[in-house]
């Protein structure tokens, strides 16, 4: 749905063969997360988040993953490792079959590894909600070659976060992560 869109409840609910209680609970629980804005006697419209806002965001969100990565390093398995490795390979067969959703779920999967291993809450509380809020996906366009050249260069991103947590390389993976890795180059993609 675009931005400005009302949302019929009535017809959410027919369409879902519910009734209307949960689907209004989901959308009060949308707009807690800033996706829709409720009014009164009105009811529900997809909120704009302007570009300004979203790489205000991005920029948060690659501090505070920088952060989680540095501080997992002590925690990260073998184990850990082979798992971001497996992801990175399932985000490379989406990406080649063109499959945005199964990308954006492995490609959370991969950052969830390691910071669920960083041993602060705080981090992974504020990560956590600002990706429901505002980054549940970060690059979408209707130029699909180019969505997934980015998405390539994203993952090739992932394979050196890799590289850095084997290295137990904290300057460099901070770096790559903050600087990077977040950084929003195709601003007309977000």
């Amino acid at each position: 749905m675009l931005p400005n869109h009302k949302i019929n409840e009535v017809a959410l609910s027919e369409k879902l063969e519910v009734s209307r209680t949960p689907v209004r609970e989901a959308l009060i629980q949308l707009a807690s997360e800033n996706l829709l804005e409720y009014f009164p006697r009105k009811g529900f419209i997809v909120k704009e988040i302007d570009t300004k806002k979203k790489l205000d965001v991005f920029q948060v969100v690659g501090v505070l993953d920088a952060l989680a990565a540095t501080l997992s390093i002590a925690h990260l398995t073998e184990s850990d490792i082979e798992r971001m490795e497996e992801l990175v390979k399932k985000i490379d067969l989406s990406i080649s079959e063109k499959n945005y959703p199964d990308y954006q779920t492995y490609q959370n999967e991969f950052h969830k590894v390691y910071i669920n291993k960083c041993n602060n809450d705080t981090v992974i509380e504020l990560l956590a909600s600002l990706q429901n809020s505002f980054v549940r996906q970060i690059y979408l366009s209707k130029d699909e070659e180019k969505l997934f050249v980015v998405l390539e260069e994203m993952n090739e991103q992932h394979k050196q976060i890799i590289e850095y947590f084997k290295k137990e390389d904290k300057e460099n993976l901070e770096a790559l992560i903050k600087n990077e890795h977040w950084k929003i180059t195709h601003i007309d993609m977000i």
